[in-house]
C-alpha cells in the first residue's frame, strides 16, 4: 500500500565520485584505524567523513581520553595503530598518560594524581590504568598525517546515506555532500559510522539503543588548577595542554530530561538545545561555587554529541557478558574495562561482519556485541583495535578475490601480530 504522507523519489543514475578497493564510511578512530590498515596493506582504499576533520568523538566529542589500553592488572592489552597514535601525540608534548611502571598500582598519591586527569574511573578500590589525556587537535593533525600517508584517500564532508545492493553485496554506497548525490563504488564496505548506518540501510539485522547523551566542553582562565580540580569534587578534570585550563564531561553532574535515539533527527534537535543550555548553566555554576573559576570561560563546546551507544550490528557472532576473561580462538582484538579492572574480553572476528552481506565489515562502537560487552567495545582504544583488524582484513580479502567471511582467521591473525596487535595468542 502506498503511503498517503510519502514523497516519491524518481529513479536517477548517481554520477560516480569514485572507485576503490576499500571504501570506509566513518572518520572516527575506527574508520582511521581501518583506512590505514587497509591502506598499508595494499588496498586503493578511500576514507568518506561528514565532517571536515577526522576524529569523531575523539575530537569532534571532546572525548579526549583514551579508556583503556590495559587489563586493569598491569598488562597493555590495545597497541597497534592505537599506540602508535599515542607515541605520535606523545612525540609532540600533547599527552598525559602513566608510566609503564604505574600501571596496575594502588598507590593512593598516583591515583589521585591521574584521577585528575580523568584517567581514572570506577568504584574502589581504583588503579592506575594505562589511560592516556591528549590535545584534540594535535589528534587531528597526527590523523590527517597518517592517514595520507599511508595513501588513503580522503573524502571529507560527504554523507555515507545509504548502500545500494545488487543481491548480497553491496554495489556502491550513495554519498550526499554539497556536489550532490553521489556514488563510491567499492569491493569491500567497512562501516566505521558508529551508528551502523550503512549496514542497516544494507538490510543487516541490529539492536538499537536509548541513551543520555553528553556535551563535553572545555575551560580556560582557571586560577591554581590542581586545586579548583580538586575543589569541584567531581565532574572537571585537567587536560592538555596544561595550567588553566579544565575538561568537563558534562552530564556527570546532570541529565537531560529523557534518553534519546541517536538515529531520530527530533531526538537529537532536543538534546543538542537542551545540552548546550545545560553546559552553560553548569559553567556558571562552576564559575559561581568553586574557587579558582571566578575569571574562567568556555573555550569550546564539543561540535558533536556524546553519543555512546544507538545501533549494534547482529552479526555472525555476538559476544555477550559471560564470555568476559573467556579466550577466543578467532580473536582479532581485545579489550579492557575502564571501570572495572581485570575484566578482558577477547573479540571473535564474526563480530565485524554479518551473514545477510557479503562484502561488508563493521567497526567501532556498532560492532556485533550484547549491550554489557558495548561497555568496552565502544571506547576509542577498542574501537582502534577493531577498526586496525577491519581494515586489515578488507584488504586480504580484496587481496585474495574472496568475502571478509570466507577469510583465513589465523591467516588474518599472524597479519595484525606482525602489525603490533596483541591478540594474547
Amino acid at each position: 500500500m502506498t503511503d498517503p504522507l510519502a514523497i516519491n523519489e524518481p529513479a536517477r543514475a548517481l554520477p560516480l565520485r569514485t572507485e576503490c578497493d576499500v571504501a570506509v564510511i566513518g572518520g572516527g578512530p575506527a574508520g582511521i584505524a581501518a583506512a590505514i590498515a587497509s591502506a598499508r596493506n595494499g588496498a586503493d582504499t578511500v576514507l568518506v567523513e561528514r565532517y571536515g576533520a577526522l576524529g569523531g568523538l575523539a575530537t569532534g566529542g571532546l572525548i579526549i581520553l583514551l579508556l583503556t589500553m590495559d587489563d586493569g592488572e598491569g598488562h597493555q592489552v590495545i597497541a597497534g595503530l592505537c599506540q602508535e597514535f599515542i607515541e605520535r601525540l606523545d612525540a609532540r608534548g600533547a599527552a598525559v598518560q602513566p608510566t609503564t611502571a604505574q600501571w596496575g598500582s594502588d598507590d593512593p598519591d598516583l591515583v589521585e594524581q591521574y584521577s585528575r586527569w580523568g584517567l581514572v574511573w570506577g568504584r574502589s578500590p581504583a588503579v592506575v590504568r594505562y589511560a592516556v589525556a591528549y590535545d584534540p587537535e594535535e589528534f587531528r593533525f597526527i590523523a590527517n598525517d597518517m592517514v595520507l600517508a599511508s595513501g588513503a584517500r580522503l573524502l571529507f564532508h560527504a554523507w555515507g546515506a545509504r548502500a545500494i545492493m545488487d543481491g548480497d553485496c553491496i554495489a556502491a554506497v550513495a554519498i550526499e555532500s554539497k556536489s550532490g548525490r553521489e556514488a563510491v563504488k567499492a569491493r569491500i564496505v567497512v562501516d566505521t559510522t558508529g551508528d551502523g548506518d550503512v549496514f542497516a540501510s544494507a538490510g543487516v539485522p541490529f539492536e538499537a539503543e536509548h541513551v543520555y547523551p553528553w556535551l563535553w566542553f572545555r575551560m580556560a582562565g582557571v586560577k591554581d588548577t590542581d586545586a579548583a580540580v580538586r575543589a569541584a569534587k567531581h565532574g572537571v578534570f585537567k587536560t592538555p595542554p596544561g595550567e588553566g585550563r579544565i575538561l568537563a564531561p558534562w552530564g556527570s553532574a546532570g541529565r537531560i530530561d529523557r534518553q534519546i535515539s541517536a538515529i531520530d533527527v527530533a531526538d537529537l534537535t532536543h538534546a543538542e538545545i537542551e545540552c548546550r543550555r545545560m553546559v552553560m548553566e553548569e559553567a556558571d555554576r562552576l564559575r559561581r561555587d568553586v574557587p579558582g573559576f571566578e575569571a574562567a570561560f568556555v573555550t569550546d563546546i564539543a561540535s558533536q554529541l556524546g553519543i555512546t551507544e544507538s545501533r549494534r550490528m547482529t552479526g555472525a557472532r555476538t559476544l555477550t557478558r559471560q564470555e568476559a576473561n573467556v579466550p577466543q580462538a578467532d580473536v582479532i582484538a581485545r579489550t579492557g574495562n575502564w571501570t572495572k579492572a581485570g575484566m578482558l574480553y577477547d573479540i571473535p572476528y564474526g563480530c565485524l561482519y554479518p551473514r545477510e552481506v557479503s562484502n561488508l565489515l563493521a567497526a567501532g562502537r556498532c560492532i556485533s556485541v550484547d549491550h554489557r560487552v558495548h561497555h568496552s567495545t565502544k571506547e576509542i582504544p577498542a574501537c582502534f583495535a577493531t577498526g586496525e583488524a577491519a581494515g586489515t582484513a578488507a584488504a586480504m580479502s580484496v587481496r585474495s578475490e574472496i568475502a571478509p567471511r570466507a577469510l583465513d582467521v589465523r591467516e588474518l591473525q599472524r597479519r595484525l601480530l606482525n602489525q603490533g596487535a596483541i591478540l594474547g595468542i
